[in-house]
């Protein structure tokens, strides 16, 4: 027998972050709809934008139409007060009424009852796509199968390893990288100075640094969505383009230091400049090194000064580097990015909607009746 098909379906919740779950609810809205809304519902308390959670879901289901509003009513299954200020914020988010509300748990029957709608439950008990919110924010690697890569990126504890010429930034990079088993962030700095028009004796510009900045952290913000764990580690980053923009154009670049700026990272990771130099016909010379890693170290006290990410010379041969940088890192990996707790919810356990309103004790699918023994838990966790 053919499903109904429905005008306009409705999915609310926090999405606080986005998971499986959630996008798998949305799938069933649309593949039962000719149109889905997709509301995210933020609290004020909550510390990720509802604006980023409804662009993570605009970009994982473009064919949704995805709203977000700030929703700081109390959260209370049995208070009708409560549901007349949700509806009333969903209603002012729709563009046209909705026929169809998709939901997994069985407060979907009083929300669609409200609406007027025909209530499509998706996954009961969450059986299919075992996960929440709430167990997503207490162990977001325990359930980093279920976030989709615009979530997985800003969880990602993201290190930086860098340094003057012939430090042995790259060599420290690429050791933390195998060790932890993550892709790879090249510098691409390097590869843009051996093909830039004019080789190494052209003058430099100022867009070249804003191109090297750009593709930089492109690359870093790929990795950060393909990363199997919560961590990455990047071979220079943006803030280093700052410093070379002044040694080879002679003045900073406010276009390269605002891009620094608003991509502090957890963790910079300088090398030392005691190991010798070695001339690969790119670099400098071992004359300009000292005063260039004096410049790193001025740079990066000056960014932590101001609010930004902590940084730790590291000195030593190669398997001494590499242990002190894992002693660093391994803290980060084992302590993943927080959320601010949601509003608390009550009455979310067994809860008659429909005696609450009046109706009849007779349940009727749509009748606002939670059936006796339903668990009501919150969707939007």
């Amino acid at each position: 027998m053919t499903r109904p098909r429905f005008r306009h379906g409705l999915v609310i919740g926090k999405f606080y972050p986005p998971h499986a779950g959630h996008l798998a609810l949305v799938r069933h809205a649309l593949a039962r709809c000719e149109r889905v809304t997709v509301q995210v519902l933020a609290s004020s308390v909550e510390s990720l934008p509802a604006a980023t959670r409804a662009a993570w879901i605009a970009e994982e289901l473009p064919t949704a139409r995805v709203v977000h509003a700030v929703d700081d009513a109390p959260v209370d299954y049995a208070d009708p007060a409560a549901w007349d200020a949700h509806v009333a914020v969903m209603e002012s988010l729709l563009d046209e009424p909705v026929d169809a509300v998709a939901t997994s748990d069985a407060y979907g029957a009083e929300l669609a009852r409200r609406l007027g709608a025909t209530w499509l439950q998706a996954d009961p008990g969450r059986r299919g796509v075992p996960v929440s919110g709430t167990a997503v924010r207490a162990d977001p690697a325990g359930h980093w199968w279920a976030l989709p890569a615009p979530a997985r990126a800003w969880y990602v504890r993201r290190v930086v390893v860098l340094g003057a010429e012939s430090t042995g930034t790259t060599t420290l990079a690429e050791d933390l990288t195998a060790l932890f088993g993550l892709p790879t962030v090249a510098e691409f700095g390097r590869e843009w100075s051996e093909q830039r028009p004019g080789g190494l004796d052209a003058p430099w510009h100022t867009s070249e640094f804003d191109l090297v900045a750009r593709e930089q952290a492109r690359r870093e913000d790929d990795a950060a969505r393909r990363t199997p764990v919560p961590l990455l580690v990047c071979d220079t980053d943006v803030l280093a383009t700052t410093v070379w923009h002044e040694r080879y154009v002679g003045a900073s670049s406010p276009t390269v230091e605002a891009l620094a700026a608003s991509r502090v990272p957890d963790l910079y990771l300088l090398t030392g400049d005691e190991i010798p130099f070695v001339q690969d016909g790119l670099r400098d010379g071992e004359h300009l090194r000292h005063a260039m890693q004096g410049r790193f170290r001025e740079v990066l006290a000056r960014q932590e000064a101001a609010g930004g990410a902590p940084w730790v010379e590291v000195r030593g041969d190669r398997a001494t580097r590499l242990a002190a940088a894992e002693a660093l890192v391994r803290p980060l990996l084992a302590t993943p990015r927080t959320l601010a707790d949601p509003l608390p919810q009550a009455n979310g356990d067994l809860v008659d909607l429909a005696a609450a309103h009046g109706a009849a004790t007779a349940h009727r699918p749509g009748d606002g009746r939670v059936p006796a023994g339903a668990a009501v838990r919150d969707s939007r966790a």
